[in-house]
């Protein structure tokens, strides 16, 4: 980062903090690529915290800068104005992707608000804080088609779309993610709502050994897969994905529906596209959720991938 793309910075956030919205967003997506020298930099306002996050490692004096400047913006009328309080700078270069505080008191667990819904975010401790801020679109169109649907939510991590769909009136929803810990983030986050957790089901498998066990809590009416790229050990997206997509026919109820996604830039929706036609010819594309406007990319094809299909009606 160079003085200059650290003015472009400074001056986007502080026309963002001066219109901050009432619920968690993004602020700067770098990471789009339409901000030349900021490509690995993510901001996210999180309710009163703000999240710089690096996603490339920096020389100290292009880090020290970014500090002091982070720190200017604290002590700025926008910060005040926007009720901020806690500053957070993470290094999601590192392999435990430390995280600095550079202004506020630590936090537990922080509830931040979407929709109406409420989810509670770990913030410094792991990798990632619990809520996928570029999936809005998704949590929203799940909670418009889950009345009296049953859901099952693969790689459910904190439960987001669970809680959407209960929120929509779901009748039952399966959570399966091999993660533990962040199922029980996930029962929190239900707890945080008021929603009834007999009608959940936490399962904390690992998604190809326990088929029989999510068949027989189905069929189901909504099918969510929205799995991370790689997960040692557990999964790779350019060679599992097809071993999902080949057994919803088994999972699916008539005129069930599929809400599948892909989040990696170099993965484009064409793959999806081709893979349920190989693998699940019954399901066709019905359409592309739009991504939230905070999230722009150089690239259509670069960003968030949620792609909608259904089982086909027979004539």
């Amino acid at each position: 980062m160079t003085p200059e793309t650290l003015a472009t910075l400074q001056q986007r956030l502080l026309d963002a903090l001066d219109t901050v919205p009432n619920e968690a967003r993004r602020l700067f997506h770098g990471r789009g690529r339409c901000w030349p020298g900021l490509e690995q930099v993510t901001v996210d306002w999180l309710q009163g915290v703000l999240l710089v996050a690096l996603f490339k490692e920096q020389d100290e004096s292009a880090l020290a800068a970014l500090r002091e400047m982070l720190l200017i913006l604290a002590e700025s009328p926008a910060w005040r104005q926007a009720g901020a309080h806690t500053l957070l700078l993470q290094h999601r270069y590192l392999s435990d992707s430390a995280t600095e505080r550079l202004l506020g008191e630590a936090e537990g667990i922080w509830t931040i608000s979407e929709d109406d819904l409420r989810y509670g975010l770990a913030l410094g401790q792991n990798q990632n804080t619990g809520l996928f801020l570029d999936m809005r679109y998704g949590r929203r169109w799940v909670r418009e088609q889950s009345a009296g649907k049953r859901v099952l939510n693969l790689f459910a991590y904190t439960c987001g779309f669970s809680v959407a769909a209960l929120a929509g009136g779901a009748a039952r929803v399966v959570n399966l993610d091999m993660a533990k810990a962040a199922l029980n983030r996930g029962r929190e986050n239900h707890r945080l709502n008021g929603q009834d957790l007999r009608c959940v089901d936490f399962l904390g498998h690992e998604l190809f050994r326990s088929w029989g066990k999510v068949k027989k809590l189905g069929p189901y009416d909504l099918i969510i897969i929205d799995p991370p790229s790689f997960q040692k050990g557990s999964f790779v997206l350019s060679t599992d994905y097809q071993k999902i997509l080949r057994r919803l026919p088994q999972l699916l109820a008539e005129q069930g529906m599929v809400l599948a996604c892909i989040n990696d830039p170099a993965v484009g929706p064409d793959f999806l596209l081709e893979s349920m036609a190989c693998e699940a010819p019954a399901l066709t594309f019905v359409e592309r959720l739009d991504n939230p406007p905070e999230f722009p990319d150089c690239d259509p094809q670069g960003g968030l991938k949620a792609l909608v299909f259904q089982c086909a009606t027979e004539a």
